[in-house]
């Protein structure tokens, strides 16, 4: 648990580090046995970039624990639907990079147009990122529920105007995951929609190398960065 608990934070600062998130806002969360442990405001809060492993804490799937000073994120919701709906899904991110935000304000789609630049952002987009219409603080059960009507399955949904949510069996492919799409985001907005898709012979030649190079070394490099 105590492991867990500082990937968790650790997961909090990457994510800061990379500019998917600023300030006091988003949130990570990993599934543990009857519950999640999830990134909470406390009461020296100095946000996300500052994370500690006294952060995160653990709560039931629906909101209670040992939780002393500290306090839920009010979106909490998007989490603990989440891994009630899907139990593939061990860890939850929410963000709300600003680039994905862009994307989603102009309607620009995420479309495979790199390849081996980036071989998990480019299997991502050519799933397709499906979008959650509603500008909405998803802090009730009832809108999480719409969320991932939205989501239809998929590992990640844009909410537009808001943020994103990105899963992943892992805290570590739930970040690298959000880390792709940001990414993506930052490309597309930069060569607009003109530029043609990887074409379908070329995607074959672009395979899943595995999680442990994707994201179990890329996890690594990360959080050495955070020391460096």
């Amino acid at each position: 648990m105590d492991s867990l608990r500082q990937t968790v934070s650790d997961a909090c600062r990457v994510l800061a580090a990379h500019g998917v998130v600023s300030g006091i806002l988003g949130h990570v969360s990993a599934r543990v046995d009857g519950g999640l442990l999830v990134r909470t405001r406390g009461p020296r809060e100095k946000g996300l970039r500052h994370t500690t492993p006294e952060d995160i804490r653990l709560v039931d799937l629906d909101g209670r624990g040992d939780l002393g000073e500290w306090t839920v994120p009010n979106e909490l919701p998007i989490h603990t639907e989440v891994l009630r709906a899907r139990p593939e899904v061990g860890a939850v991110v929410h963000a709300h990079p600003p680039a994905l935000l862009v994307c989603g304000l102009k309607g620009l789609p995420l479309r495979p147009v790199y390849g081996a630049f980036d071989i998990p952002g480019m299997r991502l987009a050519a799933a397709g990122i499906p979008v959650y219409p509603r500008s909405v603080l998803i802090r009730r059960r009832e809108l999480a529920q719409e969320m991932l009507e939205a989501m239809a399955g998929k590992p990640v949904c844009l909410l537009r105007g808001h943020g994103v949510t990105v899963t992943g069996e892992t805290v570590a492919e739930a970040v690298v995951r959000t880390l792709a799409l940001e990414t993506l985001a930052r490309v597309t907005l930069q060569v607009g929609t003109d530029v043609p898709e990887v074409p379908a012979a070329d995607q074959v030649e672009l395979p899943d190398l595995g999680a442990g190079f994707f994201n179990e070394t890329q996890w690594r490099a990360l959080v050495a960065d955070l020391g460096a």
